[in-house]
């Protein structure tokens, strides 16, 4: 058995220490509930400061929120239960849909202005006429271990949130490098090394959850958060570069095309990034790439086509890899204006797009309104005097878990380790407390069990079960400045938090329970969908943009892959390639605006037989298809290009951009078919 780290003791020990202020507070200011500020430390704690200070700052404002709403709908509902039911239900439901759709800590916000509701409204529902008391009171027990939760964690020994984003950057950065060698040198990737550089995407997104915390910290370097998400917007742009560059590495070599001067250009690619990525050498090696270009002559072959890609993903490779070591410098610096031109730059300027499944926040929401009917009607039946207990636990259940595919097992463990805290609580309340007559006595016979409950929080293993430990015991004690405990109120009160921990389960199971397999291919048809779309539209795609929602599906997609079973279809997919696919067709809606209109139609063609294909189930690409690519390759490539004197000169790089939009597309859909060839057999036998 592994013993707690110091850093575990420190947390525990803060959070210990936050709870008993809180307590001690409440007491002395005389709230009704000053158990609630208790347990509000244990829902707000976190490791790290600043990760603690943006979860208080988004659960005072969502407490605000909640607060208002149990206002307005109570005194207003509360002679037709049924209507306030309904109505607290479709509130709750309102804000989980939202929260679920936003995706960055500030979903916490409306994850809390939804169940705060709940938790104020339904017991008020036995006296209306206090609500605003009631609201105000609780809004003043939250926010007051809150605030104690944050204070301590900034003033006491604070744990930076810069040091784990410095070393999470650094090691993405030492993979990302890895594979860039790989990749150069054209060594073979085997299945659970691809497994591994899907993991980047992943492992990204958690560096721009941090870079959001960082943003709170207490330490210099909360200056940098915004170039965190700089940084993170070309790490990710390296991962379909790399996968398009080992891509024609591949390709080029099956047809001999990998020439003597292309290898000694990787090879010095690869010696740069080994090194480093060192600045001063990077204008030198773009200059030895330049040199390299030979331009698309009229019908120009397979290899030729392949070259120019190849080139360009090295173009963008060494500039992303010199705007990442430059990032990765300035963010250890604290952040603050920037001192050099990055080189890859003028496509980040948005916030990249998250991928959002409007289904399944529908059927979460939907979730929240069966179960609080059923508490609700099952209070209302049996005039149970702690059903508002049973609804109130329902909501806030529903919401915690909802990010998950399968959210049952979870609201399970949290209703055994419930128990198991009316157990503790219950040995507490009628075996020690009764024999504390003082503030020090009470705070040592704490002292232990919320210790306790923060060294399980601090390991991930046992996370859920320190939370519902350290959240519903401090409720089930229901501390007050005096000792007035009742057994039969005791066990009405725990019965009714567990049943409807339960009935969230129940409703859960039924209306959106899926497992991560079905999860994973609900990502890949969103990716499919949106592969169709971005083949119909016809403007100017944002390849950035693009690139960032593929790659936030695949860092989703990650961790259900390695859930699904070993012979399940998933895990014999690349999805990286669909992701180059995409890439590709936005590459081939800017073509079409310089291009002839003969042209434009032709390529128009090509974009509506992509999107057939990716409204159909998945499948290999119609033969037809490949078809229709080559005939544009041929009518696009025997337009006179930039080294054609005699021709046009306007638009060479609508014609440049077309043709390798094409070349990649046709890798992507059909990697195995044979060569392009600029002139079909027939022509060229009869030539």
């Amino acid at each position: 058995m592994t013993l707690p780290s110091w850093r575990a003791w420190l947390f525990a020990a803060k959070t210990c220490a936050a709870a008993l202020l809180a307590l001690g507070l409440a007491l002395w200011i005389d709230l009704p509930r000053p158990y609630w500020a208790m347990a509000t430390v244990y829902i707000t704690a976190q490791a790290l400061a600043g990760a603690t200070r943006a979860k208080a700052a988004y659960r005072v404002g969502g407490t605000l929120i909640g607060v208002a709403a149990a206002v307005v709908l109570v005194p207003n509902l509360v002679a037709a239960p049924e209507l306030l039911t309904l109505a607290l239900a479709l509130w709750t439901a309102g804000c989980l849909y939202l929260s679920l759709l936003d995706r960055t800590p500030r979903s916490y916000l409306f994850m809390l202005g939804g169940y705060t509701a709940a938790l104020i409204g339904f017991p008020a529902v036995t006296d209306p006429a206090a609500i605003f008391d009631t609201a105000v009171a609780r809004a003043e027990e939250i926010t007051l271990g809150i605030l104690c939760a944050a204070l301590v964690s900034s003033l006491v020994l604070p744990q930076s949130v810069a040091p784990v984003v410095a070393g999470r950057i650094a090691a993405w950065l030492a993979e990302a490098g890895r594979w860039t060698g790989e990749v150069l040198s054209g060594a073979a990737e085997d299945p659970e090394v691809r497994a591994q550089r899907l993991r980047l995407a992943a492992d990204a997104g958690e560096i721009d959850l941090l870079a959001a915390h960082l943003a709170y910290d207490t330490s210099a370097q909360a200056a940098a958060a915004p170039w965190v998400r700089t940084l993170r917007g070309r790490m990710l742009m390296l991962l379909p570069v790399l996968s398009s560059l080992d891509d024609r590495i591949r390709a080029l070599r099956a047809v001999s095309g990998l020439t003597p001067d292309l290898r000694d250009l990787l090879r010095a690619v690869e010696a740069w990034s080994k090194a480093g990525a060192p600045r001063e050498e990077e204008p030198v090696l773009q200059a030895r790439i330049a040199a390299a270009e030979r331009g698309l002559p009229p019908d120009p072959d397979w290899a030729c086509l392949l070259r120019a890609s190849l080139l360009d993903r090295l173009r963008e490779l060494v500039a992303l890899s010199r705007d990442c070591r430059t990032l990765e410098e300035h963010v250890a610096r604290g952040g603050g204006p920037l001192r050099e031109t990055l080189a890859f730059g003028g496509e980040f300027a948005a916030r990249a797009p998250l991928h959002r499944d409007h289904g399944m926040a529908l059927r979460s929401a939907l979730g929240v309104v069966v179960a609080i009917s059923l508490c609700t009607a099952l209070w209302i039946a049996t005039a149970w005097p702690d059903g508002a207990t049973a609804a109130m636990m329902a909501a806030v259940l529903c919401c915690l878990f909802a990010t998950k595919d399968d959210p049952t097992p979870s609201i399970l463990g949290f209703a055994q380790w419930s128990a198991v805290a009316a157990v503790a609580a219950g040995v507490l309340l009628f075996g020690v407390l009764p024999r504390v007559h003082d503030g020090v006595t009470l705070a040592l016979v704490l002292a232990p069990p919320l210790l306790l409950c923060g060294l399980l929080m601090a390991n991930p293993t046992t996370a859920a079960a320190g939370t519902a430990l350290g959240v519903n015991g401090n409720a089930l004690l229901a501390i007050q400045d005096r000792y007035n405990a009742e057994f039969s109120t005791f066990v009405n009160s725990s019965m009714a938090l567990i049943a409807g921990i339960w009935i969230a389960a129940l409703v859960t199971q039924l209306t959106r329970s899926v497992g991560a397999e079905q999860g994973a291919w609900r990502l890949l048809a969103a990716n499919r969908r949106d592969l169709a779309r971005a083949a119909e539209r016809r403007g100017r795609g944002d390849r950035v943009a693009f690139a960032s929602l593929m790659l936030d599906r695949i860092g989703l997609l990650v961790p259900r892959l390695a859930a699904a079973p070993a012979e399940s279809a998933l895990r014999r997919g690349d999805t990286l390639t669909e992701l180059r696919v995409g890439m590709n067709l936005v590459v081939l809606r800017r073509a079409r605006h310089a291009l002839p209109a003969p042209l434009v139609a032709r390529l128009d063609g090509v974009l509506d037989g992509v999107a057939r294909h990716y409204r159909r189930p998945q499948g290999t690409a119609d033969p037809a298809l490949v078809a229709d690519i080559d005939a544009a390759l041929r009518l696009i490539g025997a337009e006179p290009g930039p080294q054609d004197e005699s021709g046009p000169r306007d638009r060479p790089e609508g014609r440049r951009d077309a043709l390798l939009g094409l070349a990649g597309l046709r890798r992507g859909l059909c990697p195995d078919a044979p060569p392009y060839e600029p002139r079909p057999a027939g022509l060229r036998e009869a030539a």
